[in-house]
């Protein structure tokens, strides 16, 4: 018999990335969604969840091998006081979920996969993040300190627990780079602001790598950043996609004209104009080898093109 993974709110390009790798590793996959379709495949089903609240799912936890949990509510966006509260509790409610499932079960799963984000160092400058930095301020920051409080206060002795935060994941199935790609197409691809500021990055497919080694090796556990060895600021992030989308210029975006356009977009400037220098100081002390530890290749490997 196949050995299960319920990935929750696994119905976004990362989740549908993992899946894939997870079934071709042998194993069973379960996704939570709120919106499941007609069976992916064989050895992937989806079924329903609001995210908050228990359901016929819980019996799919129990005797699992692991639970993944990426659910929260897409920052990019406004944020009005609406948002705010539902981009919080898509999060914390969530992990409060899993956890009353968790506790119910006669064969609890061995590892649970928690989602969190680098956002949680804010504006860091030139500072190196690892995962022993101080937190930033900021809404970002406070959403992502009470994510993690959620995570942290939580005790599930038979369980393994890990939390990955999360960088800037670069795929062309979705996530900010799909936003990047329309804008640079359109001659709108300049550096944010001073272009100063570190876009700590992570390709797809290395990040999949990461969850997969949560999963299944049991000294992964307690926060890692799952981001790239080499962030670049922002004005170099823009040269290179430029590059590779045959868009040699576009003129540079002031401050002030990104808090306008973030308006016009109906989401938040800070995603721009904000920053921080991310390393994967546990992972690399743990022997991670990364597929794509360079910009470059990793675009020229999503975009097909030689840069």
């Amino acid at each position: 018999m196949k050995k299960s993974v319920v990935l929750a709110g696994g119905s976004g390009f990362l989740g549908r990335s993992l899946a894939a790798a997870l079934v071709e590793r042998g194993y069973a996959v379960i996704v939570l969604t709120r919106s499941p379709r007609q069976r992916r495949d064989e050895a992937t089903t989806e079924i329903y969840w609001d995210g908050k609240s228990a359901g016929d799912w819980i019996q799919l936890i129990d005797g699992a091998e692991a639970v993944v949990n990426l659910t929260g509510r897409n920052v990019d966006c406004r944020y009005t006081p609406a948002n705010r509260r539902e981009i919080v509790e898509s999060r914390t409610d969530s992990v409060r979920a899993l956890a009353a499932a968790i506790e119910q079960c006669q064969v609890p799963p061995k590892v649970w996969v928690q989602a969190g984000s680098l956002a949680i160092h804010g504006d860091a400058g030139r500072c190196w993040c690892d995962e022993t930095a101080p937190p930033g301020s900021g809404f970002p920051v406070e959403t992502c300190l009470l994510w993690e409080k959620a995570f942290d206060s939580i005790s599930l002795p038979a369980t393994r627990k890990a939390l990955l935060r999360i960088s800037f994941a670069l795929g062309r199935d979705g996530g900010a780079l799909r936003t990047l790609t329309a804008l640079t197409r359109w001659f709108l691809g300049g550096a944010a602001g001073t272009g100063r500021q570190f876009i700590s990055w992570i390709h797809i497919a290395d990040l999949t790598r990461m969850v997969v080694w949560a999963i299944e090796r049991d000294d992964i556990a307690g926060v890692l950043n799952a981001t790239g060895p080499n962030p670049v600021s922002n004005a170099e992030f823009m040269r290179q996609l430029r590059r590779v989308l045959r868009r040699p210029w576009s003129p540079p975006v002031p401050a002030w004209l990104a808090r306008i356009g973030a308006c016009l977009i109906r989401t938040e400037a800070c995603l721009a104009l904000t920053g921080r220098r991310g390393a994967p100081g546990r992972f690399c002390e743990r022997g991670f080898e990364f597929q794509f530890p360079e910009l470059r290749p990793a675009l020229n490997d999503l975009f097909g093109r030689q840069i």
